[in-house]
């Protein structure tokens, strides 16, 4: 545990370090954080999360990332999510709104870095098979009841913010979180997200929230309500 939250300590000096020299105007949101008043002033910031699944590191199984956000106002404007240990080997996914689809990077063997672009699925919520990622270690009967209600569903499950990046890749259509999370565990993958023409919603049942609109940011507490993720949602015409 001792060498876990050192690693981790190290880890957010560096990353902070690195954007306060190469950003010096753009202060870093990041654990302890900064008290609310200053906090309200800031037009942008980073939102950093140097290790998202600490119980999947623990557990060795690769499903933990390196989040770095960048907020504008209160909206998630880019977002870099880096996977160290995923299966294939390291992967990042980043992207910025107004520049198009996000990419997901592969440090290939070879040298090579290998660039995809990738996008939500498209769906309607009527359709049968969807498929919905729901968190490994944080279930709840709200999701089981929010679940409930798709047809012959598909379930997965992930850790970290994987989640919301399996939705944006088109591995899932949606990802319920009605269960606590802060801002700096979602705000890279929100980013990413929405580049990818998804959503990422407040939903009713955690802190109060405005149900409905998309997560926002510089709360003067962190802690987000809870969510949902959607690929990209169309309501078909009847036949």
């Amino acid at each position: 545990g001792l060498a876990l939250e050192t690693a981790v300590e190290g880890s957010n000096k560096l990353i902070s370090r690195e954007l306060r020299q190469r950003y010096p105007n753009i202060p870093v949101m990041t654990q302890p954080v900064a008290p609310f008043d200053r906090r309200v002033e800031w037009t942008r910031f980073w939102c950093i999360n140097p290790l998202d699944g600490r119980l999947d590191f623990f557990e060795q199984n690769g499903q933990f990332t390196v989040n770095i956000g960048l907020v504008a106002g209160d909206s998630p404007l880019a977002g870099v999510v880096y996977v160290p240990a995923a299966a294939d080997g390291p992967v990042m996914y980043k992207g910025v709104k107004g520049l198009g689809p996000p990419v997901r990077e592969i440090d290939d063997p070879l040298g090579y870095d290998s660039y995809k672009s990738i996008f939500c699925k498209a769906f309607d919520e009527s359709d049968s098979g969807l498929t919905i990622v729901a968190s490994a270690s944080h279930g709840s009967p709200e999701t089981e009841a929010f679940i409930g209600k798709y047809k012959d569903c598909k379930r997965l499950a992930k850790g970290s913010s994987l989640k919301l990046l399996m939705v944006a890749e088109g591995a899932a259509h949606v990802y319920p979180r009605l269960a606590p999370t802060s801002e700096w565990d979602t705000c890279a993958a929100q980013a990413i997200v929405e580049c990818a023409g998804g959503e990422v919603l407040q939903f009713d049942g955690g802190k109060a929230c405005d149900a409905g609109k998309p997560v926002v940011y510089g709360k003067e507490h962190p802690l987000n309500p809870f969510f949902v993720v959607y690929g990209k949602r169309e309501t078909r015409k009847a036949p």
